[in-house]
């Protein structure tokens, strides 16, 4: 700014700035100028107008950019900071992703070394049906994958659902919430049989139903469920399924019924297996 009070361009503005008040007190001293004084004013006062108004606005202009300083630096700072926190999410990301995959790959391996009968297919979720009250999901693996209709889905926690549609490259899944499923199971505790299926009023806890237990079973909430391979040869013999959290007397008192909670949380999946054949499958037990 020290520089700008000494430059010629100031000098100038302040002569302007003088000849106009002159010019002023002239006119208020004498009622207003003559024609020929406000002609001669006209020609040289005008070229000085615009000279002071240019003058003006740059200086208005610096004292603007001038203010907004501390503005834009914060704003600059802020971009830093989001740019700084963006790369991060992307490292985080490809390790994340790196994580998954080693992660996926031992689980494929362990599951294998368990059911050494079992071809298995991985998968992930890629979508889900927002409206489906019983959660079905799609994932990233069809018929050029080996995968048909009513193969069993599974995570290492246990049983998550059926193959119910199946496209080239993606199917869909119905997950063991789903009234349209029945599920031949034991407990494996007291080795009572049963049938689990989805129920609309236990869907939105997650949970299923153990339905047809003998009335005398023994049956107690703790208890752990499993495939019983009875009954069907879709699912194999002893996936597991969850832990009754419940037991009730069914309608009629004919038989008792339990609220299962499935140890595979079929509501937050990422990846599954596809179990595409096993032992036994296509005959029943």
């Amino acid at each position: 700014m020290g520089d700008f009070f000494k430059s010629k361009r100031f000098k100038i503005l302040l002569v302007v700035l003088v000849l106009r008040l002159a010019f002023m007190l002239q006119a208020a001293w004498t009622g207003g100028f003559s024609p020929a004084i406000s002609q001669a004013a006209g020609v040289v006062v005008t070229p000085l107008q615009k000279l002071s108004s240019s003058i003006s606005g740059a200086v208005s202009g610096y004292f603007r950019r001038y203010v907004r300083a501390d503005e834009i630096a914060a704003e600059n700072e802020a971009l830093r900071a989001e740019i700084d926190e963006l790369r991060r999410q992307a490292v985080n990301y490809e390790e994340y992703k790196h994580e998954n995959e080693e992660l996926r790959k031992y689980l494929d391996v362990e599951f294998r070394e368990e059911h050494p009968d079992f071809e298995v297919e991985l998968a992930s979720v890629v979508a889900r049906d927002p409206d489906d009250r019983f959660y079905s999901f799609t994932i990233d693996r069809g018929s050029l994958s080996g995968i048909e209709p009513l193969d069993p889905v599974v995570t290492a926690d246990g049983l998550v659902g059926v193959v119910r549609e199946v496209g080239v490259n993606y199917s869909k899944v119905v997950t063991i919430l789903d009234v349209w499923i029945d599920v031949g199971a034991r407990d494996v505790r007291t080795r009572d049989i049963g049938i689990v299926t989805g129920s609309v009023d236990l869907a939105a806890d997650g949970k299923c139903r153990l339905n047809y237990l003998p009335r005398e079973s023994g049956a107690a909430p703790g208890d752990i469920v499993v495939t019983s391979g009875i009954g069907d040869s879709l699912y194999p013999q002893g996936l597991l399924i969850g832990k009754i959290t419940r037991i009730d007397n069914a309608p009629g008192d004919i038989s008792l019924f339990a609220e299962i909670e499935p140890f595979a949380d079929v509501r937050r999946l990422t990846d599954v297996m596809v179990i595409k054949s096993f032992e036994g499958q296509g005959g029943a037990e």
